[in-house]
């Protein structure tokens, strides 16, 4: 059976690591108790992507996280990894699970609760939904939809919704009093001065 047991997915982008090497972010981010990560380099061939997810997770295995692969899924069964994370606009989910098989998850980001029902409809085992928050890597998704909209993408489902979108520790009330404990990052902890813990800070007011 497949079951979503994290409630931080730590997304990766290394080119806002402050400069530091993506590996020692990721190290950190785990040490601090992160236990699902997205690989998410859209610059990267599928050559150069491979050996970064392979290398990523072995990473991973050694804290006992997860990994997922954006968008690729051929690299993601390549690399041997628990799932992919699809784009609203990606293939279809069902097409992924016929390639994927039964076992790998399928994670969807998600913008609207239109697109949160048909991700749920369609047999995704997590969405994302954003962007809550004013950030410039959802720029091209509009403006921020707020906790209000959260809220109603909550309630339209009974997937594992993860808010996504200039996350910080301080809108973690608000977003636990919209419908989710559960959120979707990047700079909260690649960008901090000690992602360890950023993480662990962050884990720890979810969980409160």
């Amino acid at each position: 059976m497949r079951t979503v047991d994290f409630d931080l997915y730590l997304v990766t982008d290394r080119k806002t690591t402050g400069g530091r090497e993506l590996s020692w972010v990721l190290e950190q981010a785990l040490e601090g108790g992160v236990r699902a990560v997205q690989l998410r380099e859209k610059d990267l061939g599928g050559r150069a992507l491979l050996e970064l997810a392979r290398d990523v997770k072995r990473l991973c295995d050694r804290y006992g996280a997860e990994l997922f692969v954006n968008d690729r899924v051929d690299v993601a069964l390549a690399a041997d990894v628990a799932g992919v994370h699809l784009a609203a606009n990606s293939m279809p989910v069902k097409v992924a699970r016929e390639l994927l098989g039964p076992d790998r998850k399928i994670g969807v980001s998600t913008h609207s609760p239109a697109e949160v029902r048909t991700a749920s409809d369609a047999g995704a085992d997590f969405v994302l939904f954003g962007p809550v928050y004013a950030t410039s890597s959802k720029l091209p998704f509009g403006d921020p939809q707020g906790p209000a909209s959260l809220k109603a993408a909550t309630d339209c489902t009974s997937l594992p919704v993860f808010a996504i979108g200039g996350i910080e520790q301080r809108h973690l009330p608000e977003i636990k009093a919209h419908g989710t404990a559960r959120i979707a990052l990047i700079s909260a902890i690649s960008e901090a001065p000690g992602p360890r813990a950023a993480a662990r800070d962050l884990l720890a007011a979810l969980r409160a």
